[in-house]
């Protein structure tokens, strides 16, 4: 992917830079820490997304010559502030969550140690990604849950904004999904696409069996056949008919689906088509996902329940300044904090420790608010890890591997989690954050 990123932001990142720069506070020494106050409603965990695409999107954080003409001619900042834009390069270091780790309230995801120019003028872009990809893979890991060990493909593209659709089936993939109807998620970031034939393709031809032949003389009979165009009843005989018993799966996409899809699979256990799948694709999310639990459902499609967060297409998450360098010289350090009503934050350096039992159950979210350079003396499972180093990212979290090492880490964060963190109904953040 090419293309400056730089102007991903908001006017008030640069109106404060040009004031910083004026008053020659820019280059003061920060920390900057994202996290979130509180977890969706009802939601007990929330799962990390949106590392990778940001540690590549910073790569990009460039202003050329097109975004430094359009800054001027648009008078955002002063001459000065753009000859600084121009030079512009991160340089400092980040550390945070591995993608796909379990996060919980108040813990910092990401830590951002670099001078105030730099880390405030990567607050919107850090957030439009964490806030969004988050936001999915917390929806997404519910209805893996709710799944049971069947497969789940993501298919909102429709759903969402184009780039926020790549973005939304690489969250969905981290979070356990099995595929992507996205072919640009597959190809940027090795998200195993699927995909046969909408209503339309049956529509097209003279006939349903037409159609069903046309389908499995492209693809085989190992297809997926869209049953429920017409009479469902009618399309599984056809579909049997047309592509025999080795026929590989059939899709329905509407209907009573607990009661069809029983009625379904005794037809075809009839037909003798025991082996023919049964894959549910109509408005899925993680309750109507765990309905089925009990019906004979091989394998889901969900679209627009997981690209919206299943009702909470953003996370709550936030990016503060915590503490910076003194202005005298002698090098200390200021911890710093909102005092406003109901928005209040901890000042200071903070990091974050998981606590586990002895069976290597998670028991708490230890925060320890510690001096610059620090050691924690805790036997808590570190959570921080080396994301940017002195500028340069660490190449192990992004493209396609990135993509499915963050999977791995989510499948191994969650299985430290105790039971109730995977009940589908609402319910209170199932470890507590503790400050230290």
């Amino acid at each position: 992917m090419t293309g400056s990123t730089a102007l991903l932001t908001d006017r008030y990142e640069l109106t404060m830079l040009d004031a910083a720069l004026l008053k020659g506070t820019h280059d003061r020494e920060c920390v900057f820490e994202a996290f979130t106050r509180r977890l969706p409603a009802g939601r007990r965990y929330g799962i990390i997304a949106g590392t990778g695409r940001l540690l590549e999107l910073i790569g990009r954080f460039r202003f050329g010559d097109a975004e430094l003409d359009w800054l001027r001619q648009n008078h955002v900042v002063r001459d000065a502030t753009l000859d600084w834009l121009a030079d512009f390069r991160f340089s400092g270091t980040i550390t945070g969550y591995r993608e796909g780790e379990v996060y919980f309230p108040g813990s910092p995801f990401l830590v951002v140690d670099a001078p105030f120019a730099e880390g405030v003028i990567l607050e919107t872009l850090i957030l439009s990604v964490f806030n969004y990809d988050s936001a999915v893979a917390s929806a997404a890991a519910r209805m893996v849950t709710a799944a049971n060990g069947r497969p789940i493909a993501e298919m909102g593209s429709r759903r969402a904004d184009e780039r926020a659709a790549v973005a939304a089936a690489r969250a969905a993939y981290i979070a356990g999904f099995s595929a992507t109807s996205n072919l640009e998620a597959g190809r940027t970031w090795g998200v195993p696409t699927m995909g046969t034939a909408a209503h339309a393709f049956t529509l097209l031809h003279d006939s349903e069996e037409d159609a069903f032949r046309a389908q499995v003389d492209a693809l085989g009979p190992g297809t997926t056949l869209l049953v429920d165009t017409f009479d469902v009843e009618r399309a599984i005989d056809l579909a049997v008919k047309v592509a025999g018993t080795g026929l590989g799966a059939v899709r329905l996409d509407s209907g009573d689906l607990p009661n069809l899809v029983r009625r379904v699979r005794a037809q075809l256990d009839g037909l003798g088509a025991t082996a023919t799948k049964i894959t549910v694709t109509n408005d899925l999310d993680e309750f109507t996902i765990a309905a089925l639990s009990a019906s004979p459902v091989d394998s889901f499609g969900v679209g627009t329940s997981v690209v919206t967060g299943s009702g909470f297409p953003a996370s709550g998450m936030i990016y503060k300044l915590v503490a910076h360098r003194s202005h005298n010289g002698d090098g200390e350090w200021i911890p710093v904090s909102k005092k406003s009503d109901g928005k209040a934050t901890v000042a200071g350096r903070k990091h974050p420790l998981r606590r586990l039992d002895e069976s290597g159950r998670a028991v708490a979210e230890a925060i320890h608010i510690v001096e610059h350079g620090a050691t924690v003396d805790d036997q808590g499972r570190d959570l921080l890890v080396p994301l940017v180093t002195d500028g340069d990212v660490h190449p192990e979290y992004l493209g396609a591997a990135g993509t499915a090492a963050a999977r791995a880490h989510r499948e191994v964060a969650m299985s430290e989690l105790p039971d109730q963190a995977f009940r589908v109904g609402r319910g209170d953040p199932v470890l507590p954050t503790i400050y230290v």
